[in-house]
């Protein structure tokens, strides 16, 4: 880690005083002996020592930071709607002391391969943690009304409350629809493309094809597919095959392009015909290209498939869902169901991208 302190201590310590200051001044002096007194204090001493001693920073910062965050929330019942500027002036020195924790941990160069591993995540989930944090504070502390945006305790509470039914349009929505779609669209892109280059003819032919057919909007494809295959998971996975077809037919065509004309010629000159020029030249180094495709279509298939239920579908599904309880101002509801959704669609991007490194580790990219 390195010896220097992080800047942004300068205004989190002198933001923690004013804070401090502000509370004193509206609540008196029992404000220093309060939860809120204690951690403004703390988290201008933490980041003063922090400044003289830089060896201190990540372990200071991390605790004085995490303990204002507990605070903040915990004294949320009492002031909410009503909250003064001594409250928001240490929200503020609390974010900017976490942000100096994420910059010393970031610093971190641990020799162990699984050390690295731990902060590699650690830091995307703090970071996640804390803006989730500021929307409790934010939502909470400005009274913001729940039909409007309910905060991340009662989306939770709503997630725990109703499992079954989002556990019910998760096996509707994913694991039929979008799983059926996604292999399908992506396999049936991949060997169309294949084809595509094999026979040039098809290569002029479908592009433009291709490129006239990514352009039609969903909401005019689905109702389509609803007619043509019914009202269950079948006519969502059509519109996902066709969301997902084509960015793999395009990107696989880029990708058996790629290789030059001189290791092509050397194939030749080992009297390697089609097939095996493409098996062991072309397709390894048009994977980049094809993985970048199945990324893509992971997040373009979970947003077709829901958006394909508002045009028709059984008693069940993410969309479904979403749809008939924004009718009934369950707002809770819906976002737990986008959360369900942004769960399962980054889960399914870092499977696929897992199996990528596995498969392309000799790309640069991935060269450490």
């Amino acid at each position: 880690m390195t010896e220097r302190p992080s800047q942004i201590l300068y205004p989190a310590v002198s933001i923690a005083i004013v804070a401090l200051v502000l509370l004193v001044a509206e609540g008196g002096p029992a404000v220093m002996g309060s939860s809120l007194g204690v951690v403004a204090g703390f988290l201008a001493i933490a980041g003063l020592i922090s400044l003289w001693h830089a060896k201190w920073q990540l372990l200071l910062t991390g605790i004085s930071a995490h303990a204002a965050a507990f605070a903040l929330i915990r004294a949320l019942p009492d002031i909410a709607g009503k909250a003064g500027l001594g409250y928001w002036a240490l929200v503020v020195a609390a974010w900017l002391t976490a942000w100096a924790f994420v910059q010393a941990l970031s610093a971190l160069r641990p020799r162990d391969p699984w050390l690295r591993r731990v902060v590699g995540v650690t830091i995307p989930f703090v970071f996640g943690l804390w803006i989730l944090v500021l929307w409790e504070i934010a939502v909470r502390g400005f009274a913001v009304p729940f039909v409007l945006l309910p905060p991340p305790s009662v989306i939770w509470q709503k997630i725990i409350v109703s499992g079954p039914t989002l556990l019910a349009d998760f096996r509707q929505t994913f694991l039929k629809a979008v799983l059926f779609g996604y292999f399908v669209g992506c396999l049936s892109g991949f060997v169309v493309a294949i084809l595509a280059d094999r026979v040039p003819f098809l290569r002029r032919g479908l592009l433009p094809v291709g490129n006239l057919v990514s352009a039609l909007p969903i909401i005019g494809i689905a109702p389509i597919m609803v007619i043509w295959f019914g009202f269950d998971w079948p006519s969502k996975a059509a519109v996902v095959i066709v969301m997902t077809f084509f960015p793999m037919l395009v990107n696989t065509i880029a990708g058996l392009g790629a290789t030059e004309a001189m290791e092509r010629d050397l194939m030749r000159t080992y009297a390697a015909g089609y097939w095996k020029t493409l098996v062991k030249l072309r397709l390894p180094a048009a994977l980049p290209f094809i993985f970048n495709a199945l990324k893509i279509n992971s997040t373009l298939a979970l947003i077709g498939a829901i958006v394909a239920e508002f045009f028709g579908t059984p008693i069940v599904g993410m969309g479904f869902r979403i749809s008939t309880e924004v009718g009934r101002m369950g707002i809770d509801m819906v976002w737990a169901e986008i959360a369900m959704a942004a769960l399962a669609g980054s889960l399914f991007y870092g499977l696929v991208s897992l199996v990528e490194r596995a498969a392309t580790f000799w790309h640069p990219s991935f060269r450490a």
